[in-house]
């Protein structure tokens, strides 16, 4: 009897001092409107509002303006000024969060929507041109948009474990992808695993749902509200196997989307029209949800105001599983803010913004949580004017702006004036 306690005793032991499992869950094109637990009542969110409720929500996280710059950001811990070349590409010399998981013993999976290699829809000078998941550090795949293009929602082509696989018209690519994510999970419940899951949903087409009334609806405001109903069901389906499988409070599970809502659509929140801004360098493109859980670890029912820029993601989970990064990045953990800590929040954050840059010129702005300042000089009050309809660059300034003022110039001066191109830059074009 005494030996049989010991083995459990033991067991027991090695399950606490198990390194923690990290799910890193990025939906695509919503922004903070579309969710209940951001004041929305025309959204069904549920999962992800009862996440806030047993976790933390932040009200102050900023992706880039689109999908690909945003992509490229969260997996590297590094601003686009340093590493971004072009439109549906990774620079496959870089460093990945995959990488570093998987170095450190992790198992490793990626699930979802890729677009960084340059599949052959592309133009020949960026075709094949960035990375392939497997070799961005990545065990188990299941990815829309690797090397070929085709259907991402109804009949899907996805790329499975190194090859493409065409399904039928009954298939929807989300259900399937998400099925991949669960498996992987229940596969590797006995040790530690890292998922990135940069989900399908809810990006257009919009189309119907397998939960929608009509599969033959063409109304793409009421598609796309039950997009993000489905969206929110699969992200509860992972939490629930997470549950299922007594891992919970080992599971550290971040929610958060690539950049604004698609502009076509209109939402509304606290009594006002929000209009989907998605590419654009205001809120509307970039201010994004974030809520994380992780019980007994990070404080539930708890709103945190600290600043998070889309490069922080990597240095927080590394730190959340005591994996070391090499230095040089952009990031900044907030681990402590996860754990309900003061921390040491970022004061700023920088953003450069040029999703192609052979033929367009960058956007530079720095802000923090209330102000915000351009590289030409424009500097607004967001907490007056989210809009930024009203430039302060030549208004007076009272003592608190002028401050501000001061700080984010300094954020802008430490970062380089220019990017990188794969190709020749080609003004106008």
């Amino acid at each position: 009897m005494k030996l049989l306690l010991a083995i459990l005793l033991g067991v027991s032991t090695c399950h606490a001092a198990r390194r923690p499992n990290i799910i890193l869950i990025m939906a695509d094109d919503v922004g903070y409107e579309c969710f209940g637990t951001y004041g929305s009542r025309q959204y069904q969110t549920p999962n992800i509002d009862r996440m806030a409720e047993q976790g933390t929500r932040f009200t102050h996280c900023y992706s880039q303006p689109l999908c690909t710059p945003s992509r490229v950001k969260i997996m590297t811990g590094i601003s686009n000024v340093r590493n971004y070349a072009g439109f549906s590409v990774l620079n496959s010399d870089q460093r990945t969060i995959g990488h570093y998981f998987k170095e450190a013993g992790y198992r490793t999976a990626i699930a979802g929507k890729w677009q960084l290699l340059g599949a052959s829809h592309y133009s020949k000078e960026f075709r094949g041109k960035g990375s392939w998941p497997d070799k961005a550090g990545f065990d188990s795949v299941c990815l829309w948009q690797v090397d070929q293009l085709g259907s991402r929602f109804w009949n899907p082509l996805l790329h499975i474990d190194g090859e493409n696989k065409q399904f039928g018209e009954e298939d929807y690519g989300p259900a399937i992808v998400n099925r991949h994510v669960l498996d992987f999970i229940e596969r590797n419940r006995a040790e530690p695993f890292f998922v990135y899951y940069p989900m399908i949903l809810v990006h257009n087409p919009f189309e119907p749902t397998p939960d929608s009334a009509s599969r033959k609806s063409r109304d793409k405001q009421k598609n796309f509200e039950d997009m993000v109903a489905y969206m929110d069901r699969m992200v509860g389906n992972v939490i629930d196997k997470v549950r299922a499988l007594g891992l919970a409070e080992n599971t550290l599970i971040l929610f958060t989307g690539d950049n604004g809502t698609n502009k076509a659509i209109v939402s509304r929140l606290n009594g006002l029209e929000i209009r989907g801004g998605k590419g654009s360098t205001t809120d509307a493109g970039t201010r994004v949800p974030f809520v994380a859980l992780w019980p007994g670890t990070v404080p539930a029912g708890r709103t945190s105001e600290t600043l998070v820029d889309f490069s922080d993601f990597l240095p927080t989970a590394l730190a959340a599983a005591g994996v070391p990064h090499s230095g040089d990045i952009d990031g900044q953990s907030f681990l402590p803010q996860l754990r309900g800590e003061p921390g040491t929040p970022r004061e700023s954050l920088f953003c450069y913004y040029n999703p192609r840059p052979e033929k367009t010129k960058p956007v530079r702005f720095a802000r923090d949580t209330r102000w915000k300042l351009y590289d030409d000089g424009r500097f607004y009050d967001l907490l007056k004017d989210v809009l930024e309809e009203k430039d302060l660059s030549s208004v007076k300034l009272g003592k608190t702006a002028a401050s501000a003022r001061e700080k984010l110039a300094k954020t802008l001066a430490a970062f380089p004036d220019k990017g990188q191109t794969l190709l020749k830059f080609v003004p106008g074009e």
